[in-house]
């Protein structure tokens, strides 16, 4: 028996922080698991811009990779936001369930901060499932937060914005210590949440000491009045 862990992985700050804490803890990740939600379906429990991406970060990180592919959530669309969220879980509980029959499954790791929707469906996930949930960043001061990241010199990109005083020169910009800066006025001024927790921002993490070497992007930039995303033209690692 090797107690394997499983990763819900996104590419982005907090699944990948979430993983990184998880190997500092001696937890045995043997797998990452990426839903893809469809770029331009929403998502009520996914990250979704740039998942594709995922494979990149898992060859740099040197773990194998669950891609799990549900096609389109039509979350734009919903009008129960409970059950949405309840359908959305359902391909992920059914990939790990397959994955039990290849690898010791005893817990997944995720990288919730404060959205008690999203944790508490992952939570009855594992509870059903019966394995632990590792979640290091649960209820965390996101400042705090935001230092580790920095001092641990992750390399964090901006690749969406929708907020208040998110304008276009944020898509593309690293998220370092003068970004948090300025999060933090602006989570003083509109509320902006200073790691984008509640969707104000998403991000991908190119680079930190989990990775053997760092992703080289190429992109576009889209911009529809008050929210924008980049678009990935290449990616390989450097």
């Amino acid at each position: 028996m090797t107690d394997d862990w499983v990763s819900l992985f996104s590419g982005g700050k907090d699944s990948s922080w979430a993983l990184y804490r998880a190997l500092e803890a001696g937890l045995n990740v043997t797998r990452l698991l990426t839903v893809h939600p469809g770029e331009d379906s929403g998502s009520y429990m996914y990250h979704v811009p740039e998942t594709k991406l995922a494979s990149l970060a898992a060859e740099s990180i040197g773990i194998d990779l669950v891609e799990v592919d549900p096609g389109n959530f039509e979350a734009t669309d919903a009008t129960d936001s409970a059950a949405q969220g309840d359908r959305e879980v359902e391909p992920l509980e059914t990939a790990l369930r397959e994955l039990r029959e290849e690898v010791d499954l005893v817990g997944v790791t995720a990288g919730a901060i404060e959205s008690e929707f999203q944790t508490s469906r992952i939570r009855a996930m594992c509870d059903r499932l019966g394995v632990d949930l590792f979640a290091p960043l649960w209820q965390r001061d996101p400042e705090e937060l935001a230092q580790e990241m920095l001092d641990a010199r992750f390399e964090i990109l901006i690749v969406q914005v929708a907020a208040h005083g998110l304008d276009e020169s944020w898509l593309g910009r690293t998220l370092d210590a003068e970004a948090v800066d300025e999060l933090r006025a602006l989570n003083e001024e509109y509320g902006v949440h200073v790691l984008g927790e509640g969707g104000e921002f998403e991000t991908l993490v190119t680079d930190g000491p989990h990775m053997s070497r760092p992703i080289e992007l190429t992109y576009e930039t889209e911009w529809s009045g008050t929210r924008g995303r980049i678009r990935v033209t290449d990616a390989h690692l450097g």
